[in-house]
């Protein structure tokens, strides 16, 4: 009994370490890597007009962002396999930080537009990089808190960009340089830091470092190879036919195209607002700074109400109704949008439809974890990712087309309320719907 208070004892040390030391870096990286994603949101309140951006013309570099990011990410993910993951988070950082301090110096809509491919196509691999990263130093039972805390940078990015953002933009004709120039030069930097810091700061192996002790090694050297030789197992028995047949049960699995339609709303609606918001805000006369303050409040909502939540849906364990009653919330709020014109209102109207869309960042990939067969939950996850992602730059399009062809950024918001309304009523479905869809199985031998 003794033997295992020990181990439990080793583990609990061992994994508050790990947290400590690796985690909170890694969840900076992530926080600046959006900051650099939106920052063109609070740069567009001055760089639009001064070199001849139109909402569509905005929009269309958005998409382009996502094309890349996605014909990226599979090539980028191939070159991680080869040089590690910390060297490939590291190059990656530094790739985006360099391209970003670049974008302070386009001069239109095609040189903008090349811009924000480059983007795309440095930052790709980011997270899925970090994802592998973390395997190497957590075991898999602690794996869903950790990418949850990790993801919380999404919407602190927002929270914390904002005010500086503004701030920046306030530094026009500092050295010559306009305010947007100022904003992109000076956030782009810190990329290229933390790549640099990224090869001394993340070791390399647990027997590299010097803060945890020869136990805590032990235990999590073995604990991990024990986990990898259980994997390799697995798919070392897997025939070729086996896993040629994974894809197929995938693309023949209807929950792939409903999960893609449920997480391109959310995915659309973090990232358009990410890029539009303040642009909305600055239409209601604001300064720069008024801007940036108030685009605050709704991302520092949203990031406290998506922990509330993730924990709620772990106690009641209802994925599907957890999914679509944030959804439906995001969807609503959405449409009232259209009917209002004050600045308070929709202030409010913008957090209820933050809060609701990162709310359901836990129990939707929770859902999936359930409904989605183990045998090929991981190549799903992917999959619903990166066609969501593809769904996000076309909606960014869409926005930026109808801002320019109606004049109203409310009216541009309505085919993202019509797309999460859509994905809330599929996942209410969901919850009525057996635990399993059953597929053609395949057949692993043991």
């Amino acid at each position: 009994m003794k033997l295992k208070m020990d181990i439990s004892d080793v583990e609990k040390s061992t994994i508050r370490k790990l947290s400590f030391r690796i985690l909170p870096f890694l969840i900076l990286c992530y926080l600046i890597a959006y900051i650099d994603r939106v920052n063109v949101g609070f740069a567009a309140l001055t760089m639009n007009q001064e070199i001849g951006l139109t909402a569509t013309a905005f929009g269309f570099g958005a998409t382009l962002f996502f094309i890349a990011y996605v014909a990226f990410e599979i090539p980028s993910n191939v070159a991680m396999e080869k040089f590690g993951a910390r060297i490939w988070i590291a190059r990656i950082m530094i790739t985006w930080g360099i391209v970003g301090v670049g974008t302070a110096f386009v001069t239109g809509p095609t040189s903008y537009s090349i811009a924000r491919f480059l983007m795309g196509a440095a930052e790709a691999g980011f997270f899925p990089g970090v994802l592998l990263y973390l395997t190497l130093w957590f075991p898999k039972r602690y794996m869903a808190s950790i990418v949850a805390a990790f993801m919380v940078a999404i919407p602190l990015s927002s929270f914390l960009g904002s005010p500086i953002s503004a701030m920046l933009l306030s530094l026009h004709g500092l050295f010559g340089f306009s305010g947007w120039q100022i904003l992109l030069m000076l956030e782009g930097i810190p990329a290229v830091i933390l790549g640099l810091l990224c090869l001394v700061w993340l070791p390399n192996r647990p027997q590299d470092v010097n803060w945890l002790n020869a136990e805590q090694k032990k235990w999590l050297t073995n604990t991990l190879m024990y986990e990898r030789d259980q994997q390799l197992n697995i798919e070392n028995k897997e025939s070729k036919a086996q896993r040629k047949n994974k894809l197929m049960q995938l693309l023949t699995n209807k929950y792939l195209w409903l999960f893609t339609i449920i997480y391109a709303g959310s995915s659309a609606t973090s990232n358009i607002l990410s890029l539009w918001m303040p642009q909305i805000l600055k239409s209601f006369h604001l300064t720069a700074m008024q801007t940036g303050l108030l685009n605050m409040i709704p991302f520092g909502l949203a990031a406290v109400f998506m922990i509330f939540w993730g924990i709620r849906s772990d106690k009641t364990g209802d994925r599907s109704l957890n999914t679509a009653i944030p959804l439906f919330i995001t969807s609503f709020g959405l449409f009232l949008t259209l009917f209002n014109s004050s600045l308070s209102i929709s202030l409010i109207l913008f957090s209820l439809v933050l809060m609701g869309n990162y709310a359901i960042k836990g129990p939707f990939w929770a859902l999936v974890s359930e409904k989605i067969p183990p045998t090929i939950v991981a190549l799903a996850i992917a999959s619903i990712n990166t066609l969501a992602h593809i769904g996000t730059g076309i909606m960014n399009y869409i926005m930026g087309a109808l801002k320019d062809y109606s004049g109203s950024f409310q009216v541009s918001l309505l085919p993202l309320c019509a797309l999460t309304f859509a994905g809330a009523v599929i996942a209410l479905l969901l919850s009525r719907k057996p635990r399993n869809l059953k597929p053609k199985k395949v057949h692993v031998s043991p």
